[in-house]
C-alpha cells in the first residue's frame, strides 16, 4: 500500500521535468498565496526551474497537497518538511492520495480534444475510458487485440499517444517510436493505421500538425510511467492490461 522512493529519486524525477517558465498553480485560489511561494520556493531549491503544476490544501494539517512533474508529495506550510506515499484515512479506509490523483487526472484529460484522441466506440457506450498506449509495446498490443470486445461490454476506448521510449533520444533525435505513433495520428484512416500498427505492420512515415508529444507530455504530468495505463472516467487508474470482462467490473464497481 505504501510507496517508498528515495529522497535522491524524487528529486530526480522532479528535475528531468523542470522548465524554466512557470504557471500560475491550479489551486492557487484555495490557498493562501504567501504560504504557497513558501511550499514553492521550497521545491525550488530541491529541483531548481521545476514546474508547480498544482498547490492545494490537504487533509493532512499543517501540509499542502503538490503536483509536479508526475508526483504528488505534502510540503508542509513552513516550507521545511516533505511526505512522499499514501495518505490514507483509516475510519473511511480510503487512499486520499490516489483520490486526489484522479480529481486531478479527470480534469486534465477534459481539456484533451476528442478530436486528438482515437476513439473506438460502441453507438450507445456505457463507459469511457482514456488509455495511455505505444503502438509496439506487447500489453498494448494485446489490450487492443480485445478491442471488439470492450465495445461489446458497452465500453468506449479513447487512445492518447504515449511512446514509451519518449519524443527524443539522448543526442535529441526524434525515437523510431515516436515517429511511427505520428505517422498514425497523421494517418487519413488513423484507426485503421492504429489497429495495423498493433498487429506490427508500421505505417507509411507521415508528419504533420499532430497532438503526440504533448500526449507524451500530458502522461508524465499524470504519472504514467508505462503502457498501457488505463483511467476511468472518474480518474481513477484502472489497471494496465486488462481483459475486458475485468475492465468492465472494475467500471461497474466504480460506477
Amino acid at each position: 500500500m505504501f510507496k517508498k522512493l528515495s529522497f535522491a529519486l524524487l528529486a530526480g524525477a522532479f528535475a528531468l521535468a523542470a522548465c524554466a517558465a512557470d504557471r500560475q498553480d491550479a489551486g492557487a485560489a484555495a490557498i493562501d498565496p504567501a504560504t504557497g511561494q513558501v511550499v514553492r520556493a521550497a521545491l525550488q531549491k530541491l529541483a531548481p526551474g521545476l514546474q508547480v503544476d498544482e498547490i492545494s490544501p490537504s487533509p493532512l494539517p499543517g501540509f499542502y497537497q503538490v503536483i509536479a512533474s508526475g508526483q504528488l508529495v505534502y510540503v508542509s506550510t513552513d516550507g521545511k518538511y516533505m511526505l512522499n506515499g499514501d495518505l490514507v484515512d483509516l475510519g473511511a479506509k480510503q487512499n486520499l492520495t490516489d483520490r486526489a490523483w484522479a480529481g486531478f487526472r479527470k480534469a486534465e484529460l477534459a481539456k484533451v480534444p476528442a478530436a486528438q484522441r482515437i476513439v473506438y466506440a460502441p453507438a450507445n457506450p456505457k463507459y469511457t475510458v482514456t488509455v495511455f498506449s505505444d503502438v509496439n509495446c506487447g500489453y498494448c498490443r494485446m489490450f487492443h487485440s480485445h478491442i471488439k470486445q470492450f465495445n461489446d461490454e458497452g465500453i468506449a476506448v479513447e487512445y492518447l499517444a504515449w511512446p514509451r521510449e519518449g519524443v527524443t533520444d539522448t543526442a535529441g533525435v526524434p525515437t523510431d517510436t515516436y515517429k511511427e505513433m505520428v505517422s498514425v495520428w497523421c494517418a487519413a484512416d488513423r484507426k485503421a493505421a492504429f489497429t495495423a500498427a498493433k498487429q506490427g505492420k508500421a505505417p507509411k512515415l507521415a508528419t504533420c500538425a499532430n497532438p503526440v508529444k504533448d500526449e507524451f507530455d500530458l502522461g508524465v504530468k499524470l504519472g504514467v510511467t508505462g503502457t498501457p495505463m488505463v483511467v476511468g472516467p472518474d480518474g481513477m487508474v484502472l489497471g494496465g492490461y486488462v481483459t475486458p470482462d475485468k475492465l468492465l467490473k472494475l467500471l461497474e464497481k466504480g460506477g
